[in-house]
């Protein structure tokens, strides 16, 4: 099981915005901060961080990563899908089914990093 996932940005308060505002859709909290990241707790005791990469060069996008996040529902997805949305996101394919017993939602966050919402069962 993954505990954590970086990805790395350019503007930490841009960031920040973005990620409070979107993650609150699964109840995640501000945990650990500094002036180079930040970390959100999810309740189920996972953390996604973004942060300023230490080797002070520009954060860039893995060509072929993706962060998934689990939702409870898949009206969860759609509200998670909107938020992102409504934030200035990318759309990289709408919120709906995808096959049998999978719902998810792709997008690109404020950075170009590419997240999906997802909801199987």
């Amino acid at each position: 099981m993954i505990g954590y996932v970086t990805l790395g940005t350019n503007n930490l308060t841009r960031s920040a915005a973005f990620y409070d505002a979107l993650l609150a859709e699964f109840g995640a909290t501000r945990g650990w901060q500094s002036e180079r990241y930040i970390a959100w707790n999810f309740t189920n005791g996972q953390m996604l961080l973004v942060i300023l990469p230490y080797d002070g060069q520009p954060a860039s996008v893995g060509n072929g990563v993706m962060v998934s996040l689990a939702a409870s529902s898949p009206a969860q997805v759609d509200a998670v899908y909107a938020r992102a949305m409504a934030l200035g996101s990318k759309d990289e394919g709408p919120a709906g089914p995808r096959g049998d017993n999978f719902y998810a939602g792709y997008f690109r966050d404020l950075d170009g990093n590419k997240l999906a919402v997802y909801h199987a069962g």
